[in-house]
């Protein structure tokens, strides 16, 4: 194989600042931190280092606790907002337990998978 043969990915600096991010359709709960009561929202997009979460009512807060729900599973971390948008926030995660880095993973790469297969 030439190397003109092999193909070219161009990411640019804003997307390589926040990871590569894929669609993801899961439900999730936001917490202030410190807080017992969530937020209802839904994960639209997901990254190894954080979401897009779809909320009517986005927590004030800057640093929070996000649970994500998905194939019978849950995925727990601290977050920090980056932004609001008026559908919801983006945030990032934090420290995170070794158990719940590897469903992210797993689920990541599932999705990559089903991008395979079709």
């Amino acid at each position: 194989m030439t190397l003109a043969a092999v193909p070219v990915m161009t990411i640019s600096m804003s997307e390589e600042r926040r990871g590569l991010r894929f669609p993801f359709d899961a439900t999730a709960e936001v917490f202030r931190e410190n807080s017992p009561e969530g937020v209802p929202a839904r994960v639209k997009e997901l990254s190894l280092r954080g979401c897009f979460l779809e909320t009517s009512a986005p927590p004030a807060a800057q640093l929070l606790r996000v649970k994500i729900f998905h194939a019978g599973e849950h995925f727990e971390a601290s977050a920090e907002v980056i932004y609001t948008r008026p559908s919801g926030l983006g945030v990032v995660f934090g420290d995170m337990n070794p158990h719940f880095r590897a469903l992210l993973q797993k689920w990541i790469l599932a999705v990559l998978d089903d991008r395979v297969e079709k």
